[in-house]
This record gives structure tokens, sequence and C-alpha cells, in this order.
């Protein structure tokens, strides 16, 4: 299944669909709800969270698994880095390889100190850098520490997060180029708004690719795209959250919609964000939709 994942990447398009696993011992009833809507029959895949905010939830690894067994439909599994040092972050790859959770997105991870969780510490032996660098060293048969595993491990197939705007374009670039050097094959974008900072991403994408590997294997851009269907979401994305460039038209079109009433708010701000879906697919067809669990939304923007 995982083939077929990254041809459609590399030559196709490609939808996937983020999910969170919830703050309880049940993964089930999310998985519930994306059959219950059909949800499987229009994605390419999914992917799952490894505790964001540093918040305590259900394993990415053990969901990634459990949404592939109901759907038969790749995931990619979040690790952080915030969580594990290289020994468990091997460990665990170890054990995901096994049961074929072999797409992995690597994140560094929000600060511990931000965690519902009393005194949490976070481990950051590295950034994301290094979870990569463990995965290639995977592919090559070999632990972190340049060991021969005793079985090969199947072909692990690593994704990265970068940015989606930031003020110089060329620190931007870097970064992304610094991912696809340590061997990620999909870069995920924090979500985009507008569609000229697509275009600039791609560009940078681009040159990245040119001047890190002109001769091996290139990473792929995918974006992010996170609806928008109330104002207090825009002004706190554009306000509180780096990385992230909200348009001041998409912020005053939904301050009016506001002032009519929530129905108008939600459809105004909906409207905005299919349209944007739909030029996203025109311009580059490779998207990561999120939603935080808001599954209903996702169907209809991606019907």
């Amino acid at each position: 299944m995982f083939d077929k994942l990254i041809n459609k990447l590399n030559n196709d398009t490609f939808i996937t669909l983020e999910t969170t696993p919830a703050h309880s011992a049940k993964f089930s009833p999310i998985i519930d709800k994306i059959e219950a809507l059909g949800l499987a029959d229009l994605v390419d895949g999914f992917s799952t969270t490894d505790n964001p905010l540093a918040k305590l939830k259900y394993n990415a690894l053990f969901a990634a698994k459990m949404l592939q067994d109901r759907f038969n439909k790749p995931v990619i599994a979040t690790m952080s880095m915030r969580d594990r040092n290289k020994i468990a972050l091997q460990s665990d790859l170890l054990g995901a390889n096994e049961v074929d959770v072999r797409a992995i997105l690597a994140l560094t991870g929000d600060p511990a100190t931000i965690s519902d969780q009393p005194h949490a510490k976070g481990v950051f032996e590295a950034d994301s850098s290094l979870l990569l660098d463990i995965i290639s060293a995977f592919n090559s048969g070999m632990d972190f520490a340049g060991k021969p595993l005793t079985h090969q491990p199947e072909h692990i197939h690593s994704f990265a997060v970068v940015n989606s705007y930031a003020k110089n374009p060329k620190t931007l670039q870097k970064k992304i180029q610094k991912k696809i050097k340590h061997g990620a094959i999909g870069i995920i974008t924090q979500p985009v708004y507008d569609l000229e900072n697509a275009k600039l991403l791609l560009e940078m994408k681009e040159n990245a690719n040119r001047e890190c590997c002109p001769d091996k294997k290139k990473g792929e851009l995918i974006f992010g795209v996170f609806p928008i269907t109330k104002l207090r979401t825009a002004q706190f994305l554009s306000a509180h959250v780096p990385g992230i460039n909200v348009p001041a038209s998409w912020i005053e079109e939904l301050r009016i919609a506001h002032e009519k009433g929530e129905e108008e708010e939600y459809k105004v701000g909906f409207e905005l964000s299919k349209n944007l879906f739909e030029e996203l697919k025109q311009l580059h067809p490779k998207i990561h939709l999120m939603t935080a669990n808001q599954f209903q939304v996702a169907k209809d923007i991606l019907i």
C-alpha cells in the first residue's frame, strides 16, 4: 500500500487526512466516525498526530495500525523528538515496522512546558533531523550506531514539516533543503491560505531540490490545508502561530460575517476554505487536510 501512496505523491493527486487521537484509552470511536462518513473513499491515506501541544493523547503508532487495518489505506504516523531519546525512537520504529506502520512524520515537537502533565520534561536529544537520519540508517539495514540489524526492516518512508510562511523566504528554503538532505520524501507545510504564498513555496522546493540533491531522489511539497470557519480561529492563527500567514482579506470577510451571525460566519469561512482547496488542487494536487477531527467539515471540503 505504501508503494501506491508514494507513487501518487510523485506522479498523481495525493490527499491525506489528519486524525488526532483523543485523551482516551480508545481510538476506535474516531475510526467509526471516519467510516460512517465514508472518508476513506475520498483520501489516499491518513496521518496520526503524536501528543500535539504536549497534551496527553492515545499513541500515534497504535492509532496508525488501527486505521490501516480498518481501511487498508496507508497512514503517516507522527513521531516527536520531544518524548523519546534515540534508543526509544529506534525501538518504536522496529516494532512499528513489523506491523507495517512504515510512513513516519518526523517532528521536533511542541515544548513540554505547555504540557497538561505536571512537571513534564522534554527529551529533545536533537531536532527532527536525527529521526530522519535514524530512518535512513534503518533503510540501510543498520541501527544509528552502525550495527547491522538481525533482520533488515521493511523500507520506511520519511516525511517532515515546514512553516508555510517566513518574512525571509531564503530562511524557509534552507529549512526545506535541510529536510530533503536528511531524507524526507514529503514536506508537509503548515496551513497555506494564499495562492501566491503557495506558488512561492513551490519555487522554494524546486530551488531546495536543485541545491541539495541534484542527482538524488527529490523531496515533494505537500500543502497543509486547515479550513477556517470562525473569525476567532483566523485571528488566533494570524497573531499567535508562527509560520502561518492568514490574509487580512480573510479576517475582514470573517469579521463582517461574524457580525451577521454564526451561520453566516461559518458559510463565509467554509467558502473561503473550499475555494482555496480547489485552487491548490489545480496548482499542485498534493494536500494534507487538517480539521482537528471535524470530519464532517473534511467531507464537505473533499466532495
